[in-house]
């Protein structure tokens, strides 16, 4: 149950769903390489549609993508397609089933080199989130240059879908970011966990 008369960024109003995200994760400060790369594959789950499909479904991916265990995830092969084709629990998107696959390899190629993706994306930010000070969901960009630079570099290591709104939402979600409007009651309470 949320609290129904706190303030909100204006996205999280629409159910019961977002307002407990939003209350709870979104913009917390991230570090465990799990959930890093799960954000990575639900923000490019998310392109061409709302967050809250993404949301109602997360239980559903959770489950088709092994926990998000990418060594799992980077073994799936024809069967597994198939079968996530016709799974109903998660968005059926051959581009974007793929996408997690070679995504999951990607990230075990980091592993072997000896990086980490909690490393990677905190130093683009020098290792503390982004403290905006939006007055209104409008302020909010959409991307910004270094989503753009996130953006290129993921690709140039291999990565799909993450385009460069992609990015900035994933940045958004993870905390590296803090743009949770500053009348909203998460704002200070997100900027002190930085």
């Amino acid at each position: 149950m949320t609290d129904d008369s706190l303030c909100r960024c204006g996205w999280a109003t629409g159910s019961e769903l977002e307002q407990v995200y939003h209350d709870r994760e979104w913009g917390v400060p991230l570090h465990d390489e799990t959930r890093l790369f799960e954000f990575l594959v639900l923000e490019g789950a998310q392109a061409g549609l709302s967050w809250r499909t993404v949301l109602q479904k997360r239980k559903g991916y959770r489950r088709a993508f092994a926990g998000f265990d990418a060594h799992k995830i980077a073994r799936f092969g024809d069967a597994d397609i198939e079968r996530l084709m016709n799974d109903s629990s998660i968005i059926r998107n051959r581009l974007k089933i793929t996408a997690t696959i070679s995504n999951a390899r990607a990230y075990l190629d980091m592993l072997d080199a000896g990086e980490t993706l909690d490393r990677y994306f905190w130093d683009f930010v020098d290792g503390r989130p982004i403290q905006n000070r939006w007055r209104s969901m409008r302020e909010v960009p959409a991307q910004t240059e270094l989503a753009v630079k996130l953006s290129k570099s993921l690709k140039k290591r291999g990565f799909r879908f993450v385009g460069p709104t992609i990015c900035y939402a994933h940045m958004q979600a993870t905390g590296m970011v803090n743009d949770h409007v500053t009348d909203c009651f998460r704002h200070g309470e997100v900027a002190a966990l930085g």
